[in-house]
């Protein structure tokens, strides 16, 4: 076997120039269509039309021009069958060894924010896939190319050999069936969007790799980190880092639970994460300030945390950021003083995010639970509470303040892992308690991490009260005011408990569990 004829046909011409001119070299015929043949033959690369291959012109503004019997036989013929040689023979058809083949432009074209969707249809490749997908198939015999960073290794074994090995051709093949798969799930959830069916009956996605992490949660687990295609702006997947070593998985959960809690402020705003839940959330006039909140909220938790802002840091703020243990500092931007200031720190991760959308303006995406045989998809909790929402329950209406404080603490509780327990005052968390198996607990807990600062203090939970203990726990260490969504049948019990301590209390209607 070896490599006589080639079909090139591509959307991206990054390198397709260089690798024809070698195979032509080598002796290979290369066979052509449209705007790719146009270029070869200006470039003085010998080129053969499609249309000389099957006698047929390219019609209807190019949409059939490789979907013919002379083209798919030569791809599918199967070399060592008597019975196939003989058809080919009788019929005049010549084989294709190798397919060079990359799609239509769908994910950039449906990337441009005013796209119409008639342009969007129109970059729906059909002769590509079918061609990659014939050659895939009959990878035993033909050798099929659809990334220019396999032309090199292809040229290699060709110069040496006159064909692929096997195994290249398997690994090619394995790479084409991802790559059309890939394409054709933006397809799917580029029309179910279109069609008002996010959630239809089959449910396909498909993600790029950005890299391979050195291990999962833990050493013994395997890992890697994907981009979605469309990913927006302002995310982990598009960050760029400007200090430190590479990102671990733990870093980028951290990180992106760090993020969303920070994206919910549209003053300046500084939150500190362990473990995926927040251990400090300072706002403040100047984002020192918020750090300034954060850092004083849990000094002892904030140690090897995370920490992101939604204001440029400064040299102000950098500067107390550079005197303890974080693993990583995310923000909009640096300034150059706060870099050199940072940087001097080896292990620091310093993540520049661009600018950041605030929770006005996020949009709904769908979060991905992996199970046992499966997986439970749901859209992510977008959910910003409006006027409307605000039922005061009590007697006693919240002050002014303890409306801010109150709607700070909704903010931050929606965050927390469930059950969840927020205390604030003064634009700053001073007490959090999450993750227990009944509410109580989680504001025990709160409670105790805030000692005094609990005096006058707000509480915000992310899910009703059964009963009224955790209002007569807060009433105790001195709650002036508390934010939950209401709907228990013993709401009326947690009502009373308020009322008779003088604490304002306020119902959303609205659930913020976090699992």
């Amino acid at each position: 076997m070896s490599i006589k004829r080639a079909l090139v046909s591509v959307s991206d011409k990054t390198g397709i120039v260089d690798f024809c001119r070698e195979l032509s070299q080598l002796g290979v015929e290369i066979v052509s269509t449209g705007g790719t043949k146009n270029l070869l033959a200006q470039e003085g690369v010998p080129v053969i039309g499609i249309s000389d291959v099957t006698g047929f012109p390219e019609i209807l503004d190019g949409r059939v021009k490789t979907l013919h019997p002379a083209v798919h036989s030569g791809l599918l013929a199967v070399r060592d069958s008597e019975e196939h040689q003989k058809q080919m023979q009788e019929l005049g058809l010549g084989y294709i060894d190798l397919v060079v083949v990359n799609l239509y432009p769908f994910q950039e074209t449906i990337a441009k924010p005013d796209v119409a969707y008639e342009d969007a249809i129109e970059n729906i490749d059909i002769g590509g896939p079918t061609m990659l997908r014939s050659a895939a198939k009959n990878h035993a015999f033909v050798s099929v190319v659809v990334d220019a960073a396999d032309y090199g290794k292809v040229i290699e074994e060709v110069r040496a050999e006159g064909d692929t090995t096997l195994d290249t051709r398997k690994r090619l093949a394995a790479k084409v069936f991802r790559h059309t798969a890939a394409y054709d799930a933006l397809i799917a959830d580029y029309l179910a969007k279109q069609t008002g069916d996010p959630l239809p009956e089959r449910y396909t996605v498909t993600y790029e790799k950005i890299q391979d992490l050195r291990y999962g949660e833990n050493p013994h687990q395997n890992a890697a980190f994907y981009r979605a295609p469309l990913a927006p702006a302002g995310t982990l997947t598009t960050a760029e880092q400007l200090h430190g070593k590479e990102l671990s998985y733990n870093n980028i959960n951290d990180a992106n639970a760090a993020l969303q809690i920070v994206k919910e402020f549209s003053e300046p705003a500084v939150v500190a994460v362990k473990h995926m839940n927040p251990c400090g959330v300072g706002v403040g006039e100047t984002i020192a300030e918020a750090y300034n909140k954060a850092y004083s909220a849990d000094p002892v938790s904030i140690f090897g945390g995370i920490v992101a802002a939604n204001r440029t840091i400064d040299a102000e703020t950098a500067q107390p950021l550079s005197e303890i243990f974080l693993e990583i500092v995310l923000a909009p931007d640096f300034t150059p003083e706060a870099l050199e200031i940072l940087t001097k720190k080896k292990n620091i991760r310093l993540l520049k995010m661009g600018e950041l959308t605030s929770a006005e303006g996020r949009q709904s995406v769908h979060v991905v639970t992996s199970i046992e045989g499966g997986m439970v998809v749901q859209e992510s909790d977008v959910h910003s509470l409006s006027d409307a929402d605000l039922k005061v329950v009590t007697k006693r209406q919240p002050s002014e303040d303890e409306l801010k404080q109150l709607l700070f603490g909704w903010k931050v509780v929606k965050h927390v892992k469930s059950n969840a327990i927020v205390l604030a005052a003064d634009n700053m968390t001073v007490g959090v308690g999450a993750g227990q198996m009944n509410r109580v607990g989680s504001a025990k807990i709160a409670l105790e991490q805030a000692g005094e600062k609990a005096q006058g203090a707000i509480l915000a939970s992310d899910a009703f009260f059964p009963m009224g203990d955790t209002v007569e726990l807060a009433a105790k260490h001195g709650i002036k005011a508390i934010i939950q969504p209401g709907g228990s049948i013993k709401d009326e019990e947690s009502i009373k408990a308020a009322d008779e301590a003088g604490i304002a209390m306020i119902f959303t209607g609205v659930r913020h569990f976090k699992h």
